[in-house]
């Protein structure tokens, strides 16, 4: 009998999971709550109901005689994946009564307490807080919504006064009565992806993650992920070790498990946060700096564990070649005329792919559908030789409103120690 897998999500990041997954003869069922998601056409069938739908998902799961469920990418779609997993009973790396440790803010920060992870300083507050309560905290902070992620109702806060102007802001992006204030964090930062196998944590990727600065209020924009990390032997062991310290608290003995944190010389890590998924728009650096696909991964673990063992086992992150993400953010409201120069850009040699989000006459959305404006995935033959290139794409690169004004914010790259 072939094997029926349920795939939550249908957006442009799933395509290669569903083709790869019917290239094995597995019958693909997609589902999630956008009608014309790309993935849904490359399907053999699909749903359009939204992933937070539990029971009904489960029901769809259990009629359509689903042997897997799998998804990744997002943490509100793993939250839902490990829901559904369980009312349907089907395998699952993870486990509903232990998601409060990977997707609230506060719950995470407590395992850190306790486990010995340095992170920010932080506190939860309510609407009607007291000065008292911000007391510890050394001003900038940082204010985050406690169930949410993807910078939403994220602000940068320079007093008590501040963060009672901006509560209802952050709170409205929330279910939960309170908000979290952190300390603004400063120093290097990173992305790491690693997989669970056996209760051990392998490392996948180690990346920088380059951020710029646009409005006082926000945090600076994510604008350039690199792999490998130009500083990996300065963070590697030190970030696995964290890892497995999360592993062994939540008893997660396979799976994927992410982390983003700083590190700064003289004072190490501290942790962001962690995540039970792939970080989504730049999996694919994996594949062009090693060759393996994180699809892979997951069909694998769903059908092939003994083909997984040997993919996690025999892989290293300390890539030969140098691949980066570069990410282009828009301008709320702007609508965008023209983007020949930006298609010119993506044509160039060591461009692998060049992804823009919008049509010509369409208006960029804050927090909508699509995350970006353009995206280029790019490969050097050494750091400096991506450097180069990645000068030459944001000094170039245009793409504006039929007023011939630029509807992107321009990106800056960090310096690094020597």
């Amino acid at each position: 009998m072939n094997h029926r897998l349920l795939i939550l999500g249908s957006l442009r990041e799933f395509v290669q999971l569903i083709e790869m997954a019917r290239e094995r003869g597995v019958y693909t069922i997609v589902c999630d709550g956008y009608a014309d998601g790309e993935g849904k056409a490359a399907a053999d069938k699909a749903y359009t109901v939204n992933p937070g739908e539990i029971e009904k998902i489960a029901e769809i799961c259990r009629a359509e005689k689903v042997d897997a469920i799998l998804t990744s990418f997002s943490d509100y779609l793993f939250e839902c994946m490990v829901k559904i997993a369980d009312k349907a009973g089907l395998p699952c790396y993870f486990r509903p009564e232990k998601l409060d440790y990977y997707r609230n803010k506060q719950k995470m920060k407590e395992m850190f307490q306790e486990l010995g992870i340095a992170s920010a300083n932080h506190v939860c507050l309510k609407e009607d807080f007291t000065d008292q309560e911000t007391s510890g905290l050394r001003f900038p902070v940082v204010s985050k919504p406690l169930d949410r992620y993807g910078s939403r109702g994220v602000y940068i806060l320079n007093s008590p006064l501040e963060i009672r102007e901006y509560f209802q802001k952050v709170k409205g992006y929330s279910q939960k009565p309170e908000i979290l204030v952190e300390e603004y964090q400063d120093g290097f930062e990173f992305n790491m992806m690693t997989w669970v196998l056996e209760g051990r944590v392998y490392v996948l990727s180690l990346a920088d993650r380059e951020k710029t600065p646009v409005n006082q209020r926000e945090i600076p924009i994510s604008t350039r992920n690199v792999y490998p990390s130009c500083l990996m032997t300065e963070v590697y062991e030190d970030a696995r070790e964290i890892l497995q310290k999360v592993a062994d608290y939540t008893g997660q003995k396979e799976g994927i498990l992410s982390m983003q944190f700083f590190w700064n010389p003289g004072r190490g890590i501290s942790v962001c946060e962690v995540a039970g998924r792939f970080l989504g728009y730049e999996h694919e650096l994996i594949d062009y700096c090693s060759g393996l696909k994180v699809e892979d991964l997951l069909l694998d673990y769903a059908y092939d564990k003994e083909s997984l063992a040997r993919l996690i086992k025999g892989h290293q992150p300390f890539f030969d070649n140098c691949c980066a993400v570069l990410y282009f953010h828009g301008k709320p409201g702007k609508k965008i005329a023209d983007q020949k120069t930006a298609r010119r850009l993506g044509e160039l040699e060591q461009v692998e792919e060049c992804w823009l989000f919008y049509r010509e006459g369409e208006i960029i959305e804050e927090h909508g559908r699509n995350p970006y404006v353009a995206r280029y995935y790019i490969r050097g033959k050494d750091r400096k030789d991506l450097d180069r290139l990645t000068e030459k794409i944001y000094r170039e690169i245009s793409i504006t409103d039929e007023k011939g004004e630029e509807v992107i914010y321009r990106n800056e790259i960090p310096s690094y120690p020597k």
